[in-house]
């Protein structure tokens, strides 16, 4: 998709101040007197996108859930914002489900959170088909979710993502349900449309990690622990053909098998 000459709005976000780190100390975490985490640190990177891969069950998600406010860090535990504001309510989440409403158009899944706030619907669709001109949807803002692709579905749900315009954006496996082809579309389209914002995204696809990632993360163990980072090379996206990044990957692809070994 070629690009666009960004629109006002766009121009303003892109001047906003960028968005801070985001910090987790001392975090703990237990399901069932099963221990996911004892203790834990770490940090995410301002206006950056980190990457997180480990094993099934070895608690990404909940690291996820914890940062965004809904599981609480346990007693000792703090997450925190570089800026020393609150991160809840903050952030948006974009899941592997689009989890669009069926009945409204893609504008009105895009614009829902200015509904059930009371914004000004006039404005929010304006904005609401912007984004979707952005995510390559122009000219399918009024179709309903039954009529499109796995893909624009999930174009929708980065569109509405983008919508909340929140300095923190977190991920949880958005484009694994997609074919190869719409899925290395989605990932150009994310590491371009998220810069400027701070972006933990989980994921099991060393070579997705590697292409939109700054950072690369492994989560494993029990209780589990965060792995010293892979930093790739240049600005993402990157291309998954270029040899340091495919060197990366068999790298990537040893730290999990001993993750996983570990689990």
């Amino acid at each position: 998709m070629s690009a666009s000459i960004p629109s006002a709005s766009a121009q303003r976000a892109t001047a906003a101040p960028p968005s801070p780190e985001i910090l987790v100390r001392a975090a703990s975490l237990s399901f069932g007197g099963d221990v996911l985490f004892d203790g834990l640190d770490a940090r995410f990177a301002g206006a950056r996108c980190t990457c997180l891969l480990g094993p099934s069950g070895v608690g990404k998600s909940s690291l996820l859930r914890l940062i965004a406010g809904l599981i609480a860090p346990g007693a000792g535990g703090e997450v925190a914002a570089g800026d020393g504001r609150p991160i809840a309510g903050r952030a948006a989440w974009m899941s592997q489900s689009d989890s669009l409403m069926p009945w409204l158009s893609a504008r009105g899944n895009v614009a829902v959170g200015a509904r059930l706030r009371g914004d000004g619907m006039r404005a929010a669709l304006a904005r609401a088909d912007e984004l979707l001109a952005r995510v390559g949807l122009k000219g399918r803002e009024a179709d309903r979710p039954a009529a499109l692709s796995g893909g624009m579905r999930q174009r929708v749900s980065l569109a509405r993502t983008l919508f909340e315009d929140r300095p923190f954006v977190l991920m949880d496996e958005p484009f694994s349900s997609l074919d190869a082809i719409t899925r290395l579309q989605l990932q150009e389209e994310a590491a371009r449309l998220l810069q400027g914002r701070t972006v933990v995204l989980v994921t099991h696809d060393p070579l997705e990690a590697l292409r939109i990632g700054h950072r690369v993360l492994v989560m494993a163990g029990r209780p589990a622990i965060l792995s010293a980072p892979i930093d790739p090379p240049g600005d993402p996206p990157r291309d998954p053909a270029d040899p340091r990044v495919l060197a990366l990957q068999g790298e990537l692809l040893h730290r999990l098998t001993q993750a996983k070994a570990a689990a």
